[in-house]
Parts: C-alpha cells; sequence; structure tokens
C-alpha cells in the first residue's frame, strides 16, 4: 500500500469520493474526525459503505481506524464494523505488541460470529500516539500474523508531550518526532511488516508533501498517509519504483538466478551481494497489482 487516505465515517460523500481517489486503501476514520455524540452514527455509515463497497469488483483496500481499546469505544466499532468485512483495522494508540494481541482475539471472536474467514482482517498499528508506547516500540515482532504495518503520529505525541510545536520554521520534524519515526521504522523492519510514514497535514503544500515522501522513501518507508485526495497522486507517485529500478531489480534477480548458490555477482560492472538480491525482489513483490479485484 502506498497511499492510505482518512475518510471521515459519518460523511457518505467523501466515503463515495474516495473510492475514485486512486488510493491504495482507504482508511475509514471512526476516531480522531468523528465528535463523541457522532460515534454511533458513524458506526452506522461506515458499516453501509462497507457493505457496497466490498463488492466492486475494483476498488481500494477498506481498513477502519476504530477507536483505541483504551477508550472503551473499540468494542463497539468492531461489532458496528466487522460484519462488513472490511480488509483490515487501524488500530490507533497502540501500546506495543500486546495491544495487538489483545486486538487479534476480538477479532478472531467476531471473525467466528459473522462467518468470516478466519484471519481475514488484517491490522496496521499506530506505534507512537504516546509516551509509553514509544518504550514499547520493538515488541511488534511475533504478535499475531494479521500484523500488516506499523505507522505512527506526531498530532497526538506533541499533545502528550505538552510540546509547543511538532515541526520546525521550514516544516521539519523536531527531534522527539523523529525519534518516533525512526523508532516506527525499525520497529516495522524488525516486525517484518510495511513501513508507513505519517500523514503531512499541510495539504495544499504539494513541495512538502514530495520532500516528505522522497525522504520517507530514502529511509525505508514504503507508503504514506493521506489526510485529502489531492495528496494521493504525489504519494502514490513517489512510493512507486521508477522503471530504471524495476528493470535494475530484475536484472540482479536474473543474475543471481543464473548462478545458483553464489554469494556475489556482478553488472555492469558493480557487484551486489544477498542483501540487494533481497533488496531487488521486495522491490518486484511492490509493483504488484495494488487494486482489489
Amino acid at each position: 500500500m502506498r497511499s492510505l487516505l482518512f475518510v471521515p465515517a459519518d460523511s457518505d460523500k467523501k466515503l463515495h469520493k474516495a473510492m475514485s481517489s486512486g488510493a491504495d486503501a482507504l482508511l475509514v476514520d471512526l476516531e480522531d474526525s468523528i465528535a463523541p455524540e457522532r460515534k454511533e452514527a458513524a458506526r452506522a455509515s461506515a458499516l453501509a459503505f462497507l457493505q457496497e463497497a466490498t463488492k466492486q469488483a475494483v476498488r481500494p483496500r477498506l481498513f477502519v481506524r476504530i477507536n483505541g481499546i483504551e477508550t472503551g469505544l473499540a468494542d463497539a466499532d468492531l461489532d458496528a464494523i466487522v460484519t462488513g468485512a472490511p480488509d483490515g483495522i487501524m488500530l490507533p494508540k497502540a501500546q506495543g505488541g500486546t495491544s495487538v494481541v489483545h486486538l487479534d482475539a476480538k477479532l478472531t471472536a467476531r471473525e467466528a460470529m459473522h462467518g468470516l474467514r478466519d484471519e481475514s482482517i488484517a491490522v496496521v498499528a499506530i506505534a507512537t500516539e504516546t509516551a509509553k508506547a514509544i518504550f514499547r516500540a520493538g515488541t511488534y515482532a511475533g504478535a499475531s500474523r494479521r500484523l500488516a504495518g506499523l505507522t505512527w503520529g506526531a498530532e497526538d505525541l506533541s499533545v502528550e508531550l505538552g510540546a509547543e510545536a511538532n515541526r520546525d520554521a521550514d516544516g521539519n520534524f523536531l527531534d522527539p518526532y523523529r525519534l518516533a519515526r525512526a523508532l516506527c521504522l525499525a520497529a516495522a523492519a524488525a516486525a517484518e511488516v510495511q513501513a508507513i510514514d505519517t500523514v503531512y497535514v499541510d495539504f495544499r503544500n504539494e513541495a512538502g508533501l514530495r520532500r516528505e515522501c522522497e525522504e520517507a522513501r530514502r529511509d525505508g518507508y514504503t507508503g504514506k498517509m493521506a489526510i485529502h485526495p489531492a495528496q494521493v497522486p504525489v504519494i502514490n507517485e513517489v512510493f512507486s519504483p521508477t522503471p530504471e529500478a524495476v528493470a535494475r531489480a530484475h536484472a540482479i534477480v536474473a543474475a543471481f538466478a543464473a548462478q545458483p548458490g553464489t554469494g556475489v555477482v556482478g553488472l555492469d560492472g558493480v557487484m551486489y551481494d544477498r542483501p540487494h538480491l533481497a533488496r531487488a525482489e521486495r522491490l518486484l513483490a511492490s509493483v504488484q497489482p495494488r487494486r482489489m479485484g
């Protein structure tokens, strides 16, 4: 998933418009964008949308961001939307691997109740929204086979830290949030799941978004969340491998295939070892069709 677009669950217009945004995944939001008095209506709207959208032959993946487990609202969220068979759940305010284990158990019970295939609903966890979570970033490995990705957030974290800002005057993240970003990336690598970069809130600043996407891709992130449909094309472009990169990856894979058992191959005057092969294979896997069909 290159692009994951947040859409408030209580807006039918935005939900249906988002289907044609080009995003690889939609994040139907029951958490921060929904006022407390609108939660119940939002759950009903999310379910109706899932029931309609999952029938489409070609569509983005459909995730629902529920409310955090510690809020006491997560069970009502899951009761309402699991019957709509979402592709995944986004878990906010995750407190390490134990939160994913907890959510896994809740999903397993509801999948059985609604006749869904076991582990058919994936999980993406937001790993850095609280101070406690920062110290538990390394605990996601092996927590659940459902875990498909980790992402991070700066807005909630800045509130908890009591910070005046999370970015400097040039729009760059300040040190506490750069730490959170790095820990999320390492946590995803340790858990062998996708690393997804956080949102860029200045949605009219295309140059700033592109720069942040390029920096994230450089460091190892493979996708980014979006808060506005206009951000999706830039995110998709930056996180799509160039034709030259794909051709190079094919060449590396072919060179190793031609010399079974070797640890190093030469290609156009450059030596490549097994880590380069693994990187090439990951890149080629990332260009497989992303739309559900």
